[in-house]
């Protein structure tokens, strides 16, 4: 069938495009991954275990990309349990941590504590659910969402990042299927009979940010992913409790899948894996 030249050139709505990629991925887990319930405390501290070591080089060069001063006020939004706040606090005059999940903030308000950190304030909410006027204080020098970007209405959160920002933005987001994602891909119809969609990638972040009139600068970074148990049980509960095995034949498919991609350490069992992720960032003065 052919198309009129006008039909021909109309661009897709890419936020549009980002909600239903978001809605397909959310209706494709057909039930909640408990191991990703971070108003749960112990899913936070495994988090946060994990993090201390498995992030040192991801956190170092977030931080040597940003730029900041001893004056930069910074907005960190999906702070997790301050993988980035707490090495970022010497380094800048003020950080507000907005950080939906209860037991993530519980253990970045311990660590404040016991570190003795007078310049993080921390915001239990949605980035959704945030307004401005209400929750935040002024204009901030540098807005960070670090693989923290699940919002469906990807266009009004960015909006709202950018209307706080009077300098810079930075995003971090997933540009092809991380090492876990990729799991949910191979597992998911031998297990449950069905297809899993993975949710909106770097690529369609940037299209919303060109729609917007933001040319953001983009830059590829690698992605490791590790997970660490200190027995095979601990390791097979996990990922029982994480695809929702229940059946003696889910059991055999999730051990024939899992058997080949564990290494063994002197006191660990591990399963790791590579990916991609961009830093896609804007001056405020680079917006048209």
């Amino acid at each position: 069938m052919s198309r009129s030249p006008e039909s021909a050139c109309i661009e897709p709505d890419w936020n549009e495009m980002w909600k239903e990629r978001q809605k397909r991925h959310e209706l494709s887990k057909l039930f909640d991954d408990p191991s990703h319930n971070w108003n749960k405390r112990e899913n936070a501290e495994r988090y946060h275990s994990t993090s201390r070591s498995e992030y040192d080089d991801r956190v170092k060069t977030t931080i040597a990309g940003l730029k900041i001063t001893k004056n930069s006020r910074v907005l960190d939004i999906g702070a997790g349990p301050g993988t980035l706040a707490i090495p970022l606090a010497s380094r800048v005059k003020e950080i507000v941590s907005v950080e939906p999940g209860k037991g993530m903030v519980d253990i970045l308000e311990e660590r404040i504590r016991k570190e003795r950190i007078a310049n993080i304030v921390t915001i239990c909410k949605r980035w959704e659910e945030i307004d401005p006027d209400h929750d935040l204080s002024g204009k901030y020098d540098v807005v960070i969402a670090s693989l923290s970007l699940t919002m469906e209405d990807i266009r009004l959160a960015l909006q709202k990042m950018d209307d706080v920002s009077r300098g810079f933005v930075y995003l971090f987001w997933f540009v092809d299927m991380p090492f876990w994602e990729r799991m949910y891909a191979d597992l998911w119809k031998p297990l449950h009979g069905s297809d899993y969609y993975a949710g909106p990638k770097a690529d369609c972040l940037f299209c919303v940010l060109y729609q917007m009139g933001i040319y953001a600068n983009v830059e590829m970074l690698p992605l490791k992913k590790e997970y660490r148990f200190t027995s095979l049980e601990e390791l097979t509960s996990f990922f029982r409790n994480r695809f929702n095995v229940i059946t003696e034949r889910q059991e055999r498919v999730l051990t024939d899948y899992l058997k080949p991609l564990i290494k063994m350490t002197e006191s660990e069992h591990v399963l790791s894996g590579e990916s991609t992720f961009a830093k896609i960032w804007w001056k405020k003065d680079n917006k048209t």
